[in-house]
């Protein structure tokens, strides 16, 4: 194959030669090792020249990851899962903070990822580290902060096998033990929790906007998946929901509050310079979740895993998985199935509707033979 003219190699990237308007020699690198993906590009600037045009050639500094992790965190603040994803963020700077931007490659990323499993860390996290950075590269790249060359490196790091097959669920002795040790401000957050298979955020953030006592249901806009839930609220619930709505003398309704469950925090009135307290949501409850837990003896267990008990007893109690589905807000049916051996009784079921269908042909047809046999006679 025929190698194009003013196409070189400096390392493993390709740079390439061309006379601009103005008859100087411009030297600039692709950004990339594919030889015909350079070719394009060198393709395209003489193209560009031949029309009279001077193709922008886009200089790029060498940025650091902590530079990238402040413009992206910048742009995430704007998004629903910021807190998390600013989570996985500080976790790369704090291991490669001041590494540039092209000295990232597949060996480093790989080092990672075992060092990650080694220290306790499951597949299923050291994978959400993985894809924030690939996000973070990509942002980079439409940034100019970074050439193409440098994400295309880390999107060769396969990500780690995940065992989603976990699925842990309390009994119902354990569900009144846990409720019982809960403290005032909880108690109502695991009964939402466990009555409405919401996932942790979704309750965190609920606003009464959201609630509509009077029909019965909870209106969830911006789910993980992007679609929009509905929630039916079950007596359970509308009792508790009721309760903080109206107050109590201890803890009186604030109007001037959106937030279903909220803590007050001190902030500094820019006006004044003086402290208040304002009301926000709660950013976690883990610390008081996991002593309920301790109280309870209830050990294994994380607050998603209510998720997974609201799931399980519905299907224990006969309800189809297509439902369940639905009100988890589950894409697809694949994930739902993990439920599915927990509806043994439905299997039963079915063979015995087969059985009774060919019983019943087998007696029609001993009915019709009788029929006929005692016209005969």
């Amino acid at each position: 194959m025929a190698r194009i003219k003013g196409l070189y190699k400096r390392g493993s990237v390709y740079w390439f030669r061309y006379a601009g308007l103005d008859g100087r020699v411009v030297r600039v690198s692709s950004g990339t090792s594919v030889y015909d993906d350079a070719k394009k590009l060198l393709i395209d600037r003489r193209k560009s020249i031949q029309e009279g045009k001077q193709p922008e050639i886009i200089k790029i500094a060498n940025y650091t990851l902590k530079d990238l992790a402040e413009e992206y965190l910048k742009w995430a603040e704007k998004q629903r899962c910021y807190r998390t994803k600013k989570g996985y963020v500080l976790q790369w700077v704090e291991a490669f903070g001041y590494l540039q931007l092209r000295r990232f490659n597949q060996l480093l990323l790989e080092q990672f990822q075992t060092e990650r499993l080694n220290k306790g860390n499951k597949p299923a996290t050291v994978n959400r580290l993985l894809a924030t950075l690939r996000h973070m590269f990509t942002k980079a790249v439409d940034w100019n902060m970074v050439e193409d060359e440098a994400l295309k490196r880390i999107r060769k790091v396969k990500l780690l096998q995940e065992n989603n097959r976990r699925l842990r669920f309390l009994s119902k002795e354990e569900i009144q033990a846990l409720l019982e040790k809960c403290n005032e401000y909880l108690r109502p957050i695991v009964i939402m929790a466990l009555n409405t298979g919401c996932r942790k955020s979704e309750i965190l953030n609920l606003k009464w906007d959201q609630v509509d006592l009077k029909h019965g249901f909870i209106l969830l806009d911006r789910t993980k998946n992007g679609e929009r839930r509905e929630i039916p609220i079950n007596g359970t619930v509308r009792e508790s929901l009721e309760t903080l709505f109206q107050g109590t003398k201890e803890r009186p309704r604030r109007l001037d509050i959106p937030w279903v469950f909220y803590e007050f925090k001190a902030e500094v009135d820019p006006e004044t310079g003086e402290n208040k307290k304002v009301g926000k949501p709660y950013g976690d409850v883990k610390k008081s979740f996991q002593n309920a837990l301790i109280k309870a003896r209830i050990k294994d267990f994380k607050f998603h895993d209510l998720r997974h008990c609201f799931a399980s007893h519905l299907v224990m109690a006969g309800v189809d998985l297509t439902t369940v589905k639905e009100l988890l807000g589950h894409k697809t049916l694949t994930m739902t199935l993990r439920y599915a051996h927990l509806a043994p009784s439905h299997k039963v079921k079915a063979v015995d509707v087969l059985d009774n269908v060919l019983n019943d042909k087998i007696i029609e047809k001993n009915s019709t033979a009788q029929k006929l046999h005692s016209s005969e006679g």
